[in-house]
C-alpha cells in the first residue's frame, strides 16, 4: 500500500505519475471506509483527491500556502500531512476538525467554515510575502459555488489590479463541458499553458511596439482581433478580463495533465487562474448519483450507501418546512429565499409545490437580504431561511436595509445553538447577541416542534415590522401537532411549570434542560418554576415586574452567548427600571469558542445541562437564604 508510506508531503515526491493514480485509488478507498463510520464531507473530498496530489507533489507546503475556500474539501490534504492515522476521531470531541485547522498542523495555513474567503486570504498572504522579501507560492483552491459569494468577487477585482503573483485554482464541480466543443477546449488549454506560447506572445507584442508610427497600432490592432477571438473561444475571458492569466478546463482526475498545467502555469508573473473540472464524488457511485445528500453525510453502510439515521420525532427544519407549505397554500405572498441551502434549510419540498415562489441566489447572503427587503417593501411576504451562522455575513443589511425600514421580512434561523461536528464556524450561538439589539426586531424561539408552528403563524401574521424565529438542529421532542396553527401574542412568556422555591427562565431546548433541573430539585423539596422565554425581544416585561416582586432567585438558561444574550437583557431590564438586588445568575455559551463533538458533549462542556443548573441553584439559594438572615 502506498498510502501507508506517506507521512509527509515531501513522501510524495519520489512517485511517478501512475504511482499518484495508485495513491488517488487507496486515499479514495480510505475516505470512504473511515467516513462510513464517522461520517463527514465525502463528496467534496472524493472530487478533489488528485488535485490535492498534485498541488503537494509539485509544492512544498508549508512553505507554499496552501489555502481551501471552507475547508471541508481538506481531508485529503490532512492525509498527506501526518494526520492520517487519526481519522477515526474526525468530528470527534477532542478529535480531528472536519474544517482546516491551524492548532492541528503547520501545513494548515488558514481556518475557514464560510465560503468566498480564500481568496482574500490569499491576496492578504501574497502581499506579505512581498513585503517580506520572501518567494514562496500563494495558493487558494476555491469552488465555482463559493465564487458568487460577493467577497470573492472584490478580491477577484483587487487581484487583478495588483497583479501580485498568486494561483487560484477553480474547482468547478457542477459546470461540464459539451462534447462538441470538449476537442477545441483541449486543444487552446494545451496552448494556453505552453510556456513558449506565452513567452511568444510577449515578444510579438514587444516586436509591434518597436515599428516606428505604426508599430503602436498594429499592437492594438493586434490585441483587438486576439481579444475578439478568446470572446468566442475562451470559457475563461471573465477571469482574463479581471487581470488573470486563465488556464483550462483541465480534466481535475487526470494526474498527468494536472500536473502539465500546474507547473506550467506555475511559471507566470502575475495572478492564475487554473479551471479544474472535478467531479463530487468521483469514485463512490451512491455519491457520484446525489453529490447534494453525500455532500455532508451522516455514517453509512458501504456496500449500499444506505444512510444510518437515528429513529425518533422530526428535526425542527422538517417541521418549519411543513409549517412553511401550509402556510404559503393560504398566502400567495409567501415566498422562501435561500443563499444555496435548500436542501439544508429544509426548502427542496416547497421548491416543488411552488417552483416561481422559491428564490435560490446562491452563496449571497447579503443580496438575499436586501432581496427581501425590497420584496417585502412591495407587498410580499419573504421568508429568509438561512443558518444563523450565515446570516452573520449579512448584518449590514438586517440593519441598513430590512430593519432600519421596518419592513415585514421574515427570518427563519435554522442551526441555532450547538450544531455537533460541524463546530465552531458553523455554532448558532450569537444572533441573539447581534439580533435583538437592532431596532423593530423581533425575536423568538421556540420550546417544541408544536411552538414552532404557532410562531411561523405569528410570523405570517404579524405586519409591523421584521420578526426571526431561530430553531435548533436537533429533533423534536416528540410533542403532538396541533391541525390548526395559532399565533402567539408577541411578547408573551409562558409558566410551563409552577414553584415557589426558586425559578429557571429558559429559551429553546434548553426550556427541557430546566424542567430536568427542576425535577431533579423536587427531590430536595424545592418546587422550582419554570418559564419558557419564547420571546427574546421584546421580553415580557409584565412577568418580569411580577417575578421581582416575588423576590425568588433566577438562573437564565439559553444556548447562546452569555455576553449581550437574554440574561443580559433581562439585566438590563432590571437596570432601567431602578430595579435592584433580583439575584440572577446567567448560565450560556461562555466567551469562547467551542470546538466540534456532540451537541450532548458541547452542552456538557459549557454546562448547559441540568445537573450544572441543579447545583448552582442550590448555591443560590443557600446565598440567598445566609442574606435574608443577615449571616453572609
Amino acid at each position: 500500500m502506498l498510502l501507508e508510506q506517506i507521512n509527509e508531503p515531501k513522501d510524495l515526491k519520489t512517485l511517478s505519475v501512475p504511482q499518484l493514480d495508485e495513491l488517488a485509488a487507496e486515499i479514495r478507498a480510505f475516505l470512504i471506509e473511515k467516513l462510513s463510520v464517522t461520517g463527514g464531507h465525502l463528496a467534496p473530498n472524493l472530487g478533489v483527491v488528485e488535485l490535492t496530489l498534485a498541488m503537494h507533489y509539485l509544492f512544498d507546503s508549508p512553505k507554499d500556502k496552501f489555502i481551501f475556500d471552507v475547508g471541508h474539501q481538506s481531508y485529503v490534504h490532512k492525509i498527506l500531512t501526518g494526520r492520517k492515522d487519526q481519522f477515526d476521531t474526525l468530528r470527534k470531541y477532542k478529535g480531528l476538525c472536519g474544517f482546516v485547522k491551524r492548532s492541528e498542523s503547520e501545513h494548515d495555513v488558514w481556518e475557514a467554515g464560510h465560503s468566498s474567503t480564500s481568496l482574500s486570504a490569499a491576496m492578504g498572504m501574497a502581499l506579505a510575502r512581498d513585503l517580506k522579501g520572501e518567494t514562496n507560492k500563494v495558493v487558494a483552491v476555491i469552488g465555482d459555488g463559493s465564487l458568487t459569494g460577493g467577497m470573492a468577487l472584490e478580491a477577484l477585482n483587487h487581484i487583478g489590479h495588483e497583479k501580485k503573483n498568486l494561483m487560484v485554482i477553480l474547482n468547478d464541480n457542477e459546470m461540464s463541458i459539451a462534447p462538441n466543443v470538449g476537442a477545441l477546449h483541449h486543444y487552446l488549454s494545451k496552448i494556453r499553458t505552453d510556456r513558449h506560447y506565452q513567452k511568444a506572445k510577449e515578444e510579438l507584442n514587444q516586436f509591434l511596439n518597436k515599428i516606428p508610427a505604426i508599430g503602436g497600432k498594429l499592437a492594438k490592432t493586434a490585441e483587438r482581433l486576439k481579444d475578439s477571438v478568446k470572446y468566442l473561444l475562451v470559457s475563461g475571458i471573465l477571469f482574463e478580463q479581471f487581470g488573470f492569466n486563465y488556464f483550462g478546463p483541465v480534466d481535475g482526475h487526470d494526474m498527468e495533465q494536472l500536473l502539465e498545467v500546474m507547473e506550467q502555469a506555475s511559471h507566470v508573473q502575475g495572478p492564475v487562474m487554473i479551471h479544474v473540472i472535478t467531479t463530487k464524488g468521483k469514485g463512490y457511485s451512491p455519491a457520484e448519483a446525489d453529490s447534494h445528500k453525500w455532500h455532508g453525510i451522516s455514517p453509512y453502510k458501504i456496500e449500499s450507501g444506505q444512510v444510518l439515521k437515528a429513529v425518533g420525532p422530526p428535526m425542527y427544519t422538517e417541521i418549519f418546512s411543513d409549517a412553511l407549505i401550509e402556510l404559503a397554500k393560504k398566502d400567495e405572498r409567501i415566498v422562501a429565499v435561500t443563499p444555496a441551502m435548500p436542501g439544508g434549510s429544509g426548502l427542496i419540498k416547497f421548491g416543488e409545490l411552488f417552483p416561481g415562489r422559491m428564490i435560490d441566489v446562491g452563496i449571497a447572503e447579503q443580496h438575499a437580504a436586501t432581496l427581501c427587503a425590497a420584496m417585502a417593501m412591495e407587498g410580499m411576504k419573504p421568508v429568509y431561511a438561512v443558518y444563523s451562522t450565515f446570516l452573520q455575513r449579512a448584518y449590514d443589511q438586517v440593519v441598513h436595509d430590512i430593519c432600519r425600514q421596518n419592513l415585514n421580512v421574515i427570518f427563519a434561523i435554522d442551526r441555532a445553538g450547538f450544531v455537533g461536528p460541524d463546530g465552531e464556524t458553523h455554532h448558532g450561538v450569537y444572533d441573539i447577541a447581534y439580533l435583538r439589539h437592532i431596532p423593530n426586531m423581533v425575536l423568538m424561539m421556540p420550546k417544541d416542534e408544536n411552538e414552532l408552528r404557532r410562531m411561523m403563524k405569528t410570523a405570517v401574521d404579524y405586519n409591523d415590522g421584521p420578526i426571526a424565529v431561530r430553531y435548533p438542529r436537533v429533533n423534536g421532542v416528540g410533542v403532538e401537532l396541533e391541525a390548526e396553527m395559532r399565533p402567539i401574542p408577541i411578547g408573551k412568556w409562558e409558566t410551563v411549570r409552577e414553584g415557589d422555591s426558586s425559578i429557571i427562565i429558559a429559551v429553546g431546548p434548553m426550556v427541557q434542560v430546566a424542567e430536568e433541573a427542576a425535577e431533579q430539585l423536587k427531590r430536595d423539596g424545592q418546587n422550582v418554576r419554570v418559564i419558557n422565554a419564547r420571546f427574546i425581544k421584546p421580553l415580557d416585561e409584565a412577568m418580569l415586574l411580577q417575578l421581582a416582586k416575588d423576590g425568588l432567585q433566577i438562573i437564565v438558561l439559553e444556548e447562546g452567548t452569555e455576553l449581550g444574550g437574554l440574561g443580559s437583557a433581562i439585566l438590563e431590564f432590571y437596570s432601567k427600571q431602578g430595579i435592584n438586588g433580583v439575584p440572577i445568575r446567567i448560565i450560556g455559551v461562555p466567551d469562547r469558542f467551542i470546538e466540534h463533538g456532540s451537541i450532548k458533549e458541547q452542552r456538557q462542556e459549557t454546562g448547559l445541562t441540568a445537573e450544572r443548573v441543579a447545583t448552582e441553584l442550590r448555591a443560590l439559594s443557600a446565598g440567598f437564604r445566609q442574606r435574608v438572615n443577615g449571616t453572609a
